[in-house]
């Protein structure tokens, strides 16, 4: 009974931390772990251990996988650079530098294993993403935090083994770098064709299940059936799980049914909130037993402090040193990017002017050529296609260089995202990884405990101060005109053609030669609603919508002011009718070839990420409304 009493506490506990946070103006996971150090050292609470399996196996990868889902695979793939730099070479760096300071500081830490605890103290943690989106930095830099949280973990974890087995053969040239590079590469192919075949798999099986509770369920399988068989193929578990979320991401919108992502959203959000919370509550919980056990064997908090100090400053240098050159080389990026975006703009002008000239030879060239019409219209058919893949690249490359020319990252940005590398979570869970027979453990888990709960709480509090004073670009939260423009645009152009649109043009004024598509779009599907409400078939003559009585949006309530059943009948004239299921039917429909004409624009990347997900939300819940009037 004790157990489920305790889990009970720590729910609610979780929930009124994170009901807190925004009033007092700190993270819930810095409140959670205040707290959970407050309660570790009450008199009648006894020391706590948790086995590292849990958080590493059973609480990681869910919680890695929901951060995948949620992120936006287009920014993704234009921060990846930056991602693999940080979450790779400045992984591997830290855990070299801070090893052979540990050693040189402690002699009795033989290298393999000061190596192991470097490894521990260098991957960051994702609660600075939710504190820097709370002060609202810019996309791009939440994008390269929680890109670089999703893929450190596992770096630092193939690190951690690879030193580990080293020290226990005690042989320091054992972890060569040619070995740790090779684990490295291991590591992560099996994990990303794992990744990548779980979740193409599990989007299609998802796809066939119709109720969105039972979707939900399979939802949550996902990221351990990624990452248990890629552990035990010798890949990393947390990289599987994040290829898996990433590929739900990006195929989900397309194969899913509305009603399941949005449960799903829902769920996830949920189990996010309550995994995150138990982590940073244990780990305060545990700090007690970790230093009961130093005193115990005598070996003194003096030492250890010093060194954590000494540690915590010297993984935000590294990170400083490492950032720097990384902005300059993202600068040098940029600019070959415009250099090969002219270059393949050339390009795209001279396959049309050859298609033009080669569109026009007539049958006498052709025999001259001892060609046929068939042939060579196949080869136009061809030089078609390429055309059209070069002008969806180069449409790509403008959008991605739009992105990167409209939120630059400078020295202000770059002070914010090395200030944002604290430690967290997973460092105090992989250093109770290291076996029994490591030299000096309750020392180095003290240590692991010093510079992660340090870290979270001098640059986890202070993060928004130095926001306010760096002045980094922010996020506008606000949609430009253009961009609405455009979105409206793309819309519209989807839906003219569908069969609802069509209905309703016959039996309405046309729009005039200036009318844009996405009026026509709005009046089509505001049609939906008052066609439904009926509830029964009805008949509307043509002139029930007066020619100059329409609203210029087309909105149902427009319609609603002047009285008029509804912005436009739903028929071809008199006796024309359809019925309510039939105008459901037409609209789901326009909806769904919307939803297609966005995620095509996704893949572009025509519009931003926030844009974007406001649109698909709003056709989704559009989508859901119309599904259960039926």
């Amino acid at each position: 009974m004790e157990p489920l009493v305790m889990a009970v506490a720590a729910l609610l506990i979780i929930a009124a931390c994170h009901q807190l946070a925004p009033r007092v103006g700190v993270a819930s996971p810095l409140i959670l772990l205040s707290l959970g150090i407050g309660i570790g050292f009450l008199p009648w609470v006894g020391a706590i251990e948790i086995d590292p399996g849990i958080i590493l196996d059973a609480v990681l990868p869910p919680l890695l996988f929901g951060a995948a889902v949620s992120m936006p695979v287009m920014d993704f793939r234009r921060e990846l650079r930056s991602v693999a730099v940080l979450a790779g070479g400045l992984v591997v760096l830290s855990a070299l530098v801070l090893g052979a300071v540990i050693h040189a500081l402690v002699p009795a830490i033989s290298l393999p294993w000061a190596i192991a605890v470097g490894a521990v103290l260098s991957p960051t943690d994702a609660v600075a993403v939710s504190i820097a989106r709370g002060s609202g930095v810019s996309h791009r830099i939440i994008t390269i935090l929680e890109g670089e949280g999703l893929f450190n973990d596992a770096t630092a974890l193939v690190l951690l083994a690879s030193a580990t087995s080293a020290a226990l053969m005690t042989d320091a040239h054992a972890l060569s770098p040619a070995s740790l590079a090779w684990d490295l590469v291991v590591a992560l192919v099996v994990a990303l064709a794992v990744g990548w075949a779980v979740g193409e798999l599990t989007v299609r099986v998802r796809r066939r299940i119709t109720d969105p509770a039972a979707d939900t369920v399979v939802s949550f399988t996902v990221p351990f059936l990624a990452s248990l068989p890629a552990g035990q193929l010798g890949g990393s578990g947390l990289v599987a799980a994040v290829v898996a979320g990433l590929v739900v991401s990006y195929r989900g919108p397309r194969l899913l049914a509305p009603a399941s992502r949005s449960a799903a959203d829902k769920n996830w959000r949920t189990v996010e909130l309550i995994l995150e919370g138990a982590v940073f509550l244990v780990m305060g919980l545990q700090a007690y037993g970790i230093v009961h056990e130093v005193q115990a064997q005598g070996l003194g908090l003096g030492p250890a402090i010093r060194i954590a100090l000494l540690a915590g400053a010297l993984t935000v240098a590294l990170r400083a040193g490492f950032v720097a050159p990384l902005l300059v080389w993202l600068r040098w990026v940029r600019r070959h990017r415009r250099r090969r975006l002219e270059a393949g703009q050339e390009r795209v002008r001279q396959i049309e002017s050859r298609l033009a000239l080669a569109c026009r030879v007539d049958d006498e060239v052709l025999a001259s050529r001892n060609l046929s019409r068939r042939d060579w219209e196949r080869a136009l058919a061809r030089w078609h296609r390429r055309l059209e893949s070069g002008q969806r690249r180069q449409r790509r490359a403008r959008s991605d260089m739009a992105y990167f020319l409209a939120a630059t990252l400078g020295p202000r940005e770059g002070a914010v995202i090395v200030w944002a590398g604290m430690r967290g979570a997973v460092t105090l869970a992989a250093s109770q990884t290291l076996p029994l027979s490591a030299p000096m453990r309750p020392f180095l888990l003290f240590l692991a405990l010093l510079v992660a709960g340090g870290s979270l709480v001098i640059q986890g509090l202070s993060l928004p101060l130095l926001i306010r004073l760096a002045r980094p670009q922010m996020s506008s939260g606000s949609q430009d005109a253009e961009e609405r423009e455009r979105l409206m645009a793309v819309l519209g152009g989807a839906v003219k053609d569908t069969a609802l649109a069509q209905c309703l043009s016959e039996g309405a004024r046309p729009p005039g030669p200036g009318a844009r598509p996405d009026a026509l779009a709005a009046r089509a599907l505001s049609a939906v609603g008052p066609a439904l409400s009926h509830g029964e078939e009805r008949q509307e003559p043509r002139s029930s919508a007066p020619a100059g009585s329409e609203d210029p949006g087309g909105s149902a309530d427009g319609a609603a002011r002047t009285g008029s059943p509804g912005p436009a009948p739903l028929g071809g004239g008199p006796g024309d009718r359809l019925s309510a299921e039939q105008v459901r039917d037409l609209g789901i429909e326009a909806i769904r070839i919307q939803r297609e004409a966005l995620l095509d624009a996704r893949d572009e990347g025509l519009f931003t990420a926030a844009t974007l997900q406001g649109a698909m939300q709003r056709l989704d819940a559009e989508e859901i409304m119309l599904s259960t009037r039926g």
